[in-house]
């Protein structure tokens, strides 16, 4: 049984890691029979997400339901504490190999490709470039031969507006921390709504500008390492806010199902930092991939 002994928290033994490593395992044979083009592969990957989705539902319920119950003590609390921050800072070390690798594209390869044999007439080493794909991918305002095929994406449109909206996101989940700790439950079901409709708005216009660049712009993951890696900096954190809305969304729901208290209320806490980090990296992006 799941208890306290000698002053740590001892859960029941659990079913839920065993199926998960299942569902991993079938989702990942999935996946390469599926890139391998062997029939029947779309169906296991939709079978393996399938049976990680119903253990997230199962095991996070049964967690929720042991919290309910007053199972847990305040060292469960420091390990929960301590087990997102280490989390979110794997996140931040995610982040930092994608913004090191953008950082050493434009400020080291293109310079020392430049300088040696150009890849094509014309080029300056300048940034964006298209990379190694020749001339036929050079950006529109670069001088250089060949026809242009793809622009940059401006800073001061919708990157903009979805930056402000992002920020706003930061102050209304403050609010909603704010009105929890107060017991103001309608105000906290107010400023949560709106922090989840501010999330769902990024996401949003973050898919209408993808399609602006795939059709307007011509600027694709085939647009060399510009396209590259503005597509998987901008692409895994609209994934993240993705995921960052699902947990407020879940959290709401728990809040209108009457649970946490001014006093004990990780699970919030947790979803709020996560949310923070997702705006403040968003700042990063802005900044040296769209504006710089």
């Amino acid at each position: 049984m799941s208890g306290a002994h000698g002053g740590y928290y001892l859960p029941a033994p659990t079913k839920w890691p065993v199926i998960i490593s299942s569902g991993l395992f079938v989702l990942a044979l999935g996946a390469i029979l599926t890139f391998n083009e062997v029939s029947g592969g779309g169906w296991l990957l939709l079978a393996g997400a399938a049976i990680i989705i119903g253990v997230i539902f199962g095991w996070f319920g049964e967690v929720i339901r042991e919290s309910e119950k007053g199972l847990f003590n305040d060292q469960v609390d420091l390990s929960f504490r301590l087990g997102m921050s280490w989390f979110i800072f794997t996140e931040v070390m995610f982040f930092a190999a994608f913004f090191g690798a953008l950082f050493y594209v434009r400020n080291f390869s293109v310079d020392w490709l430049a300088q040696t044999e150009p890849l094509w007439p014309g080029f300056e080493g300048g940034w964006p470039t298209a990379g190694p794909l020749g001339p036929e991918m050079i950006p529109a305002d670069t001088p250089a031969e060949g026809s242009a095929q793809f622009s940059p994406m401006g800073a001061w449109g919708i990157p903009a507006i979805n930056t402000m909206i992002l920020l706003t996101s930061g102050v209304t989940i403050t609010f909603a921390h704010w009105a929890l700790k107060k017991g103001k439950r309608s105000a906290l079901v107010v400023w949560q709504l709106l922090t989840i409709c501010l999330g769902l708005l990024f996401l949003s216009l973050q898919a209408f500008e993808y399609v602006h660049a795939y059709t307007e712009l011509g600027l694709t993951l085939k647009a060399g390492v510009y396209g590259a890696t503005f597509f998987m900096l901008t692409g895994f954190h609209g994934l993240h806010v993705t995921l960052g809305t699902i947990m407020l969304i879940s959290i709401l729901g728990r809040i209108l199902a009457g649970h946490f208290t001014a006093e004990r209320h990780f699970a919030f806490e947790a979803v709020a930092w996560y949310w923070h980090f997702v705006d403040v990296v968003w700042l990063f992006l802005f900044v040296f991939v769209y504006w710089l």
